[in-house]
């Protein structure tokens, strides 16, 4: 193993943190909706998860090679800058998660690197170029990618069950989530396990334990990989909560093709290098899947919440983390003082998110507010073509009649009324 100092070592038990919120943040990419349409048991579905990052983490390094080499210029870079940069990160990570909002973790970091390099470094150390095309092209891309994807999918699962019994379909299509749910849990690993593998490896460049563009260490990707998916098994409940139920209300085919199309978009990105941010991409395609089915409603009022974490992401993280570089480098003190304080909130955070729990007993224990449909929504309904007369039943069922109307016959046979 390379020689580390107790800076170096400090940096890296930093992100190895950093990974493990990674983790439990983004649990709910690959299962909110699995456990939300009661496809699998809570504590199974993370540990399956858990699992699987973990596989994931070992199959590529490709993004970790742009977070090490190609986000921020490798001269001037020093264990202090990275060390802010996870302040930053982390920071965001948690105080998303304890509103329950699916920022993201991916962004969360790169605003970090890139606000405590322009701190110790200027607007130079950065590579503008990497950050619009690998970044922030793919932050926009990627939810409009997957949402498009998954509402066509949508359409395209109700037609082809159409004459396939209620019973039969819904097994099928939660199996169908199951295997689904477990490939966007190794695209995450494949992508957000190798950012910490980037980061480890950037900062044991700048310390001269590895020479610039080396690839990272066996112990890395492993410490790496076992830290995200420990985060992943503790299960982040209160995002998961808000995938599951807040954005929209999912049927087993809708969650089925919401997340194959997400895991689509991540695994094409991973293998192309690109960083892309696995919540913008389940999150997409949970919308896109809300929009996909005849009557479905995404709650917009969640979902521009959503949208305004995702646009404070980059700066939030960015400005914490140059202040935190702005103390780091006045000298070993200002490391215990930054470390201090990063202790400190994450602890205060923790106390705070006790008074109201969310875990995996109580995670769908909530009824989802009534919102009108709005300009989108309306606009998909009015170009969608008619279900057939299978979906339509299924459709009739499943919408409450207006206030002051008398509900619609039912067509069950009377004893099954009378229950």
């Amino acid at each position: 193993m390379e020689h580390i100092t107790l800076l170096l070592a400090i940096v890296v038990v930093t992100a190895l943190v950093f990974d493990f919120t990674n983790g439990f943040h983004d649990t709910a990419n690959a299962m909110a909706t699995t456990i939300s349409t009661g496809a699998m048991k809570p504590k199974t579905a993370v540990a399956m998860s858990a699992v699987l990052n973990l596989v994931g983490a070992f199959l590529s390094v490709e993004v970790a090679k742009t977070i090490s080499s190609g986000l921020v210029t490798e001269d001037g870079i020093t264990p202090e800058v990275i060390f802010a940069a996870l302040v930053g990160a982390i920071l965001w990570n948690l105080l998303t998660w304890l509103v329950g909002l699916p920022s993201s973790s991916s962004h969360a970091l790169m605003g970090g690197l890139v606000g405590a390099t322009v701190a110790s470094v200027g607007i130079g150390g950065v590579n503008g170029g990497v950050v619009v095309t690998k970044v922030l092209i793919p932050a926009v891309a990627a939810p409009l990618v997957a949402g498009i994807a998954a509402m066509l999918a949508t359409r395209l699962t109700y037609r082809a069950g159409a004459h396939v019994g209620e019973k039969t379909g819904r097994k099928g299509y939660r199996a169908g989530q199951i295997a689904s749910a477990g490939l966007v849990s190794l695209a995450h690993g494949t992508n957000d396990a190798q950012k910490t593998m980037g980061i480890i490896t950037l900062a044991l460049v700048a310390a001269g334990a590895l020479a610039p563009g080396s690839n990272p260490p066996v112990w890395v990707i492993v410490s790496a990989g076992v830290a995200i998916a420990l985060g992943t098994y503790l299960g982040g409940w209160r995002i998961i909560r808000t995938m599951g139920k807040g954005l929209t209300d999912l049927q087993p085919q809708q969650g089925f093709a919401a997340q194959t199309s997400a895991a689509a978009v991540i695994l094409a990105s991973s293998n192309l290098g690109f960083s892309l941010s696995t919540t913008h991409s389940c999150s997409g395609a949970v919308m896109g899947a809300g929009l996909g089915r005849k009557g479905g409603v995404v709650r917009w009022s969640t979902a521009t919440r959503m949208f305004v974490a995702w646009g404070l992401t980059l700066p939030a993280a960015a400005l914490v983390a140059a202040a935190s570089e702005f103390v780091t480098k006045q000298g070993d003190w200002g490391v215990a003082v930054v470390a201090v304080f990063l202790v400190a909130s994450c602890a205060a955070i923790w106390l705070i998110s006790r008074r109201q729990v969310v875990d995996h007993t109580n995670v769908n224990d909530v009824e989802a507010e009534e919102e009108p449909a709005g300009v989108v929504t309306t606009a998909i309904a009015a170009v969608t073509p008619p279900p057939t007369a299978a979906v339509a039943e299924e459709l009739k069922a499943t919408i409450p009649a207006p206030a002051g109307e008398p509900a619609p016959a039912s067509t069950a046979p009377a004893s099954a009324a009378s229950v």
